[in-house]
């Protein structure tokens, strides 16, 4: 089995690390990242384990992988048309793979192939260095289906692997919904998270939590104008588990987003809150808490 990971970064280089173990990838990665890993490998720690992986990594895709069996799309959302364009050769028809954050990714690829499987991933990944990254929680195992719906062989060969490869992965016949689960956990917490500048577990102060509240219900309204059933039937219900499951595990946990402010990077919020606001106000519903934490955001990558 031949799999690329294209725009791979923290997440990306990690997966690419455990699937090395059990098939032939190559990494498309900055050239810092490729060096450190042709130079002293990949460097795991954490709860996926620790050690040194080598695998395939350039700045490129050579020849001799264009004929992959599944492209795995591990850049940021923010990079996800450029990052398409740029290999649209190697990917029309084949099997592609967003393992991102946010809505939009998956529709942006079937532009390219007709091929797309989606992805969800709710684990925490922080650079230690040049090809050196920590595992630090993982909230719920890996989901992959057939975008929007749907699963087939090749959705269940990609999970049988993965899990081969040591993480936890199921496939789904909902991907859609998994995607929007994962964005109601990202739109509450990770731009107030970066906001504020605290860990993920100071925000169930009620100051905090009011806000939390607001972006979920708004969230919740805009789902079930976009016909996308949600794992939880209502924002109440979704609030109890993000309180009582969610924000334990992860209680430690600083937002990427802060992460990405304090580089000077842009951020993903137009395909977290700012996609909720977008389609809120397709439908002609009122999402004034997303639309003001995307423009805070907004504002917070301009200073």
């Amino acid at each position: 089995m031949k799999i690329v990971v294209l725009g791979a970064g923290a997440v990306g280089l990690t997966v690419a690390a455990k699937l090395s173990r059990v098939a032939d990838v190559h990494a498309v990665a900055r050239t810092r990242h490729a060096d450190a890993v042709r130079k002293q490998g990949f460097l795991m720690t954490g709860i996926w384990g620790e050690g040194a992986y080598r695998f395939s990594c350039s700045e490129d895709l050579p020849g001799a992988w264009r004929d992959a069996d599944y492209y795995i799309v591990a850049a940021k959302s923010t990079g996800t048309e450029a990052i398409c364009r740029q290999f649209a050769d190697a990917i029309r028809g084949r099997e592609v793979v967003s393992l991102q954050n946010g809505i939009g990714n998956e529709e942006i690829i079937t532009r390219f192939t007709d091929r797309v499987i989606g992805a969800m991933i709710i684990t925490g990944f922080e650079w230690r260095g040049d090809a050196s990254v920590h595992v630090s929680v993982e909230a719920a195992p890996m989901k992959l289906g057939r975008f929007p719906s749907g699963t087939d062989d090749a959705v269940e060969r990609l999970a049988a692997l993965i899990r081969e490869a040591g993480i936890r992965a199921e496939a789904t016949a909902g991907i859609r919904t998994d995607i929007w689960g994962k964005t109601l956990y990202n739109c509450a917490l990770n731009p107030l998270g970066a906001l504020m500048n605290v860990p993920y577990g100071a925000l169930t102060d009620p100051h905090a939590w009011g806000v939390v509240a607001a972006i979920v219900e708004e969230a919740y309204r805009v789902a079930e104008a976009e016909a996308v059933p949600l794992p939880w039937e209502t924002a109440e219900a979704y609030l109890e588990y993000l309180r009582a499951t969610q924000l334990p595990a992860t209680a430690a946990h600083h937002s990427s987003m802060l992460q990405d402010i304090a580089g000077g990077r842009k951020t993903e919020i137009d395909f977290m809150n700012g996609a909720v606001a977008a389609l809120a106000e397709q439908h002609g519903i009122d999402a004034a808490y997303n639309t003001c934490i995307a423009e805070l955001i907004r504002f917070r990558e301009r200073i």
